[in-house]
């Protein structure tokens, strides 16, 4: 009889809880809101918050909870960060990570959980590798895609020789092994610069090597304040049409408005490679960058666009299980499916959780309405898998 009443509360127990846990779909963002790359944060915030409110804050008939937790930054930010939205928030699902070596510090935590971490930035080679996962999912790109695609049009533009720089620390060195891994030029020169909390801003050193080699062009990757900053010096070495500037992650919607007011016109003419592109001619694109324009009197930069989809994603599972939250395998299939209307078109799913999808060479132009903004020149691939697809054993 003991045994039996134990066995019946127990029950009544799980039972609770499960219905607890279906009152609200929890949310957790592990991303920067403090020091000078807090800009970033805050972006994929906004693109958080306007996919909720065009859902009416609800997934399956389910409140929405976002529950934000600064990394500060620090690896060790994001780890902590982790512990404190799975073991004392409970979250089912955490998103957010702009920075490869924070996305490194607090994968395990989140994955150990059996919550879902879906990446909205970062995308760590060894996160699309050996250290693939069944419930991580990514609305980016793996690191190196993005500067591969780049390194495709240099080829294709007859670039001979590049200088190379970016910040020494994990995504820096993705970055510039993406562009050497389809750049069939030389490399005339190289310089991981230092990267963190007193991240080195001074270039000066750096862009005069660059100059003296000799190179056709420059390839930089500087997200944040330091884009700021290099962009800037770059134009005062009086570099602009000497040394053509070919960037990721340094010229984006949050720095042009900032390089407009600085009056910058170096940055016009500035070349990228993205999936992404306030331009892209499909529904949800055009919906999402006209309300955020008309919210922030800016257009939104590919952190709020891939924010944005990250929700939307975490909504296209929640709607499959009809807000079973504890379907697990029912969440899993439903995300592997994307099969939501993404601001980049449609893509599919590689066996590694990363998008298979078309990349775009960008210009910043000055738009018709006056904004600086980019622009899509051409695609440059059509459903690229990323190199490390081979290595993931799901």
């Amino acid at each position: 009889m003991i045994k039996k009443l134990i066995a019946t509360a127990a029950a009544i127990s799980f039972a609770a809880s499960t219905a607890l846990a279906a009152d609200k779909v929890k949310i957790g963002v592990i991303t920067t809101l403090t020091t000078p790359a807090a800009v970033l944060g805050k972006e994929q915030m906004m693109g958080m918050e306007l996919a909720l409110e065009h859902m009416g804050g609800k997934m399956a008939g389910l409140p929405v909870e976002l529950v934000a937790e600064d990394d500060g930054f620090k690896p060790e930010g994001g780890k902590q960060a982790a512990d404190k939205l799975t073991k004392q928030d409970k979250v089912d699902f955490v998103t957010g990570i702009i920075w490869s070596h924070v996305l490194l510090a607090s994968r395990k935590a989140v994955l150990d959980s059996g919550a879902f971490l879906i990446g909205a930035n970062a995308g760590h080679s060894s996160m699309a590798g050996k250290k693939c996962h069944q419930n991580f999912f990514s609305t980016s790109w793996q690191n190196d895609t993005v500067p591969m695609a780049l390194g495709e049009v240099l080829n294709q533009r007859g670039v001979k020789s590049l200088y190379v720089m970016a910040p020494n620390y994990a995504a820096g060195k993705d970055m510039v092994a993406g562009v050497e891994r389809t750049f069939k030029g030389e490399i005339k020169g190289k310089d991981f610069t230092k990267w963190g909390k007193d991240a080195q801003l001074d270039f000066s050193a750096e862009l005069a090597k660059a100059k003296a080699s000799g190179a056709e062009g420059i390839f930089v990757f500087y997200p944040g304040k330091a884009g700021g900053a290099f962009i800037k010096q770059y134009q005062q070495a009086g570099l602009t049409g000497q040394l053509p500037l070919y960037t990721v992650f340094t010229v984006d919607g949050i720095s042009l408005p900032k390089f407009q007011a600085a009056n910058m016109e170096g940055v016009i003419g500035a070349l990228d490679t993205m999936q992404w592109s306030p331009d892209l001619d499909n529904p949800a694109n055009k919906k999402f960058v006209a309300d955020f324009l008309a919210k922030y009197d800016r257009y939104p930069s590919f952190y709020a666009a891939q924010a944005y989809d990250a929700i939307n994603l975490i909504n296209s599972g929640v709607a499959a299980v009809n807000g079973n939250l504890d379907d697990k395998d029912g969440l899993r299939t439903a995300l592997a499916k994307a099969d939501y209307q993404s601001v980049r078109g449609d893509y599919t799913y590689g066996n590694n959780h990363f998008p298979v999808q078309d990349f775009y060479l960008r210009e910043a132009v000055k738009g018709e309405d006056g904004k600086w903004v980019q622009k899509v020149v051409s695609k440059v691939y059509d459903d690229l898998v990323d190199p490390f697809a081979a290595e993931c054993q799901m």
